[in-house]
Order: structure tokens, then sequence, then C-alpha cells
């Protein structure tokens, strides 16, 4: 006879769910048991509940498929939710597994009793209480297919434990996801006569057309209609460097992206919507868009966004080729570290094929400049604003493609939020060479205590934004997770650390302090 918990796991499996970033508890035990019967399914410890579901958000923008997690009732959701808020907004494809309380138990109001669905109807997604072992399979199935859908989603399962542990359950077969819809042709032409009319127009790009072929297609219809080309501030997975057509991130600051929108009359927004402000500021207004300028929508995520560009390039720009970034990497700087100079230091050393899971934040305003012209890579951004997402992201980017490097560029403040992720790159010997970009300080909340009108800016405010008392010893903590860091205070250092971390195996920890 099958548990609930073997059918459960051997559905995830026959529907392309091989990987589980698990934090279980008592509710979940069947589970755990059940993984030594269905070997295709690799269990990965996190020690919290943020790195599980982050990292699941790093597996499924690399490998464009779901992993699961394993969380341990209403407070193990909780405690994943702000890296679910990240997936949410990267539109990724994740499927969780909510353990809880037996059926019968939770009448009795046991101290970790919760309410489970408020907190999953959080991240927008999909949601089902498994309600029987004749059940588990079918929903198992349909939470990987609403995982898939298009846009990729959010999906949580919860399994009270009786259902778990109780005999009878079967597996089910896999059930396909909705695909994406196919564009309309009519939208493709009006979008082609707006292009063709001459008017300041600019692309906004976001979910797929991120990618190589959704920026070649986007700059075909640049170079053949004078059109700009912006890629949405935080993109889930942006294809960049020598190779790629090189398009400019919208800026994250209200005064950036009004200066690169300025003028506009046409916003064509593809995998994205219109861009706003992150937060208020008195007086300023939240819209980004231009006074007067039309915002079109040439396709939204339930569509084919790739083939609508392609297409649309296709009618204005036959015959004419994307422009590639040509090779060019900057020269390798010396002195102390500074904020301005140790991303040269990765725009010059940057491997083949990396994959930068990027939390640099302020220390990282001048990266996407000094690696325009390094080999192709991926970077993972910060969709959702949620900070501590870059380690466990590189995790799950890890695991998805073990034959590529990864690169966490983590800045300080945020490295602290989920800094356990350290122990499972060295628990899963994983390839991944974090850069930690230590200034001691909540820099960008610096920043922007002057940008809100705030008064005052004293000695009580400055100390909230100050990380220096104590100082954290970056390299002393990862050594405590399992994880080899040296200390680079000078450019050379950088290098020479950069180096060796990216030819030796597993992971690596550089505090690079700036």
């Amino acid at each position: 006879m099958t548990n609930g918990a073997r059918a459960l796991i051997t559905t995830l499996v026959d529907s392309g769910v091989q990987v589980c970033f698990a934090n279980p508890g008592t509710s979940e035990m069947h589970f755990v048991a059940a993984l030594d019967e269905v070997p295709d399914m690799r269990g990965v410890l996190c020690l919290f509940e943020g790195v599980a579901t982050g990292a699941a958000d790093g597996y499924g923008r690399i490998a464009g498929k779901p992993a699961a997690t394993l969380l341990h009732l209403g407070p193990g959701l909780s405690n994943g939710l702000a890296n679910l808020h990240n997936a949410r907004r990267a539109h990724t494809p994740v499927v969780n597994v909510i353990g809880d309380h037996a059926t019968y138990h939770k009448k009795y109001d046991a101290p970790l009793e919760s309410d489970i669905e408020p907190l999953t109807d959080w991240t927008h997604g999909w949601v089902r209480r498994t309600g029987g072992g004749a059940e588990v399979g079918r929903d198992t199935a349909e939470a990987v297919a609403a995982a898939q859908a298009s846009p990729g989603r959010v999906a949580s399962l919860i399994l009270p434990a009786d259902i778990s542990w109780d005999d009878g359950a079967e597996a089910a077969a896999a059930v396909e996801p909705v695909p994406p819809s196919a564009p309309d042709a009519q939208v493709i032409e009006e979008i082609a006569e707006v292009l063709r009319g001459g008017a300041p127009t600019c692309l906004l790009l976001g979910g797929p057309a991120t990618g190589l072929a959704g920026l070649s297609a986007a700059d075909r219809i640049a170079a053949a209609t004078g059109a700009r080309t912006l890629v949405e501030t935080f993109p889930a997975r942006l294809t960049r460097g020598a190779g790629v057509p090189p398009v400019e991130r919208l800026g994250y600051l209200a005064e950036q992206a009004g200066a690169q929108l300025a003028g506009i009359e046409h916003l064509i927004v593809v995998g994205t919507r219109a861009p706003v402000t992150f937060f208020a500021y008195p007086g300023k207004p939240s819209d980004l868009v231009p006074d007067g300028a039309v915002v079109h929508t040439l396709a939204g995520l339930e569509t084919d966004v790739v083939a609508a560009l392609e297409q649309l390039a296709d009618l204005l720009a036959p015959g004419i080729a994307a422009r590639p970034a040509p090779p060019v990497v900057p020269e390798l700087p010396t002195g102390e570290l500074t904020a301005q100079n140790w991303v040269d230091v990765i725009g010059a050393l940057l491997p083949e094929r990396a994959i930068l899971s990027d939390e640099s934040n302020t220390s990282g305003v001048l990266l996407p400049a000094a690696t325009a012209g390094s080999p192709c890579h991926d970077v993972l951004a910060l969709t959702g604003g949620a900070i501590g997402q870059g380690l466990p992201v590189a995790v799950g980017a890890a695991v998805a493609a073990p034959d590529r490097p990864v690169i966490a560029l983590q800045a300080d403040g945020s490295a602290a939020y989920t800094i356990s992720a350290l122990w499972t790159m060295a628990r899963e010997n994983l390839d991944v060479t974090t850069v930690l970009l230590n200034n001691n300080a909540y820099a960008i909340l610096r920043l922007e205590l002057a940008r809100v009108g705030a008064d005052g800016g004293g000695p009580k405010a400055n100390d909230l934004l100050d990380l220096s008392r104590p100082e954290m010893d970056f390299a002393a903590i990862a050594e405590g997770f399992g994880v080899p860091a040296t200390v680079a205070t000078t450019c050379e250092e950088l290098a020479e650390q950069f180096q060796h971390a990216l030819a030796a195996p597993g992971p690596h920890l550089i505090d690079a302090r700036i």
C-alpha cells in the first residue's frame, strides 16, 4: 500500500519536479521518510524557510520548471514568504508542500495551529488543501501544472499529517499546463503602425523578452525604427554580455527612470507593465510614464511574448540583424577597493556562461557598464525588492545548473537575512562564488533618508542605518558554515581571490571590504 506522502512525491517526480528544498517539522516526517522510497527526488536541506523558498525561486528561473519546497505549518510558510514574494514578482514556477496538523487534531488548537490558507493567498497563486489519500495524487499533479501555467506562479498544496501517513493513496499522471496564447496579429499590426509613425517610442521589455531571442528581436525593431529599448528594472533573468544586444535597464531611482523615458510619446510594454516608482515620495508622481505618452501592450505574460516580438520584428525589420555587444572587458584596476572599481574586477574576470545572482544593491550601480562586454552571462535580479534573496537564489541556480559557474554578488546588510544559505552551499558542495560587498551600512537607506524629505539625519537616525557596531566578520561566519573564505581590501587581492575561487570546486566567499 502507498501512503499519501509517497504518492505525492511520486507524482511530483512524474510531473518533472525532481528537487525539494526542505525545512521540515513533525507534521512532515512521513514526507521525509518517503524520500528514501522515491530515489529520483533530491532533497536539499535548508536551515531557514526563507532559504528554501529563495532557492526554489533561483532553481525555477534557471531550470524553467518548478522545484518543490517543504514547509512546516503556517509559521514555516510565514518564514518563507519574503522570498515567495520575489518569486511571485519573477513569475517563477514554485510548488510549496505545506504540512499541517492531522485533520482530527486541528480542533484542539495546538500551539502551532494557524490559518494557512490566508497566508498562501498572499502569494496570488494557486492553493489547495488536499482532502484525502484518493485526492493527493490528483492535487499534486494539478499543483505542478498550475505553477507552470503562463505566467508561472507559486502553487501551494497543504498536506495534513494524517493524509500523509494513511495508506490507500495513489500517484497520478502529470497534467499538462495551460500554454501561453498565440500573439494577436491585429495588435502586432497596430503597434507596427505606431512604430512606423516615427514618433519617439520606447519598448520596455520584461519576462521572457529578456532572453537572447527576445532581446535580439527587440534590437532588430530598434535598428529599423529608431525606437528606444529598455529592460524592466529588476528582470527575473536577463541574458547579457558579448554576443547579446546591449539593452539598458530602467533605473531604480525615479530620477534615473524619468531621464531615460523623457520625451517619449509611445511606450510599448512587452512581458511587463507600465513602470511606477518603487515608493511614494512627497510632491513627486508615482507614475513614471511621461505626461501625454500612450501606453501600448504588445504581449502580456499570458501570451507567447518572444513570438510576438519576433513577429513584430519580421514585419518591421526584414533582413535586419540584431547588433550584438562586442567582447570588450575593463582593464584590471589597482589599489584600494571602492564602490567604483570592484565592478571592473568582476567585468574583467567573469567566466563564460556565468550566472550572477545580483543583490549588490547600492554597491552594484556601476556593475552593468563594467560587464556589458564580458562573456555572455545571465543576471538574476531582486525582482520583488524583498532583500535576502541573493544567497538563496544562488543556491537554487547552482542546483539547477551544476555545469555553470554561479556568482553571488551580495550586499552585507541583506546577506545577514539569509546567511545560513552558505551552510547549504557547503553541504551540497555547490559551485557558488560569493563576493560579499562589505561597507558596514544600509547604504540604500542612507540615500532614501534624504530622498523622502525626512528631517534630521542626526546621530540616532544614522545609528539605525549603521552596521559597524560591531562589524560583522563575514569571512569568519562563512568558515563557521563550512565555506572557505578570504578577505579582500585591494583590487589585486579581489582579482587573485576571485580567480582562485572560480578555479576551485565548491563554494567560496570573498569578504570584499569597500
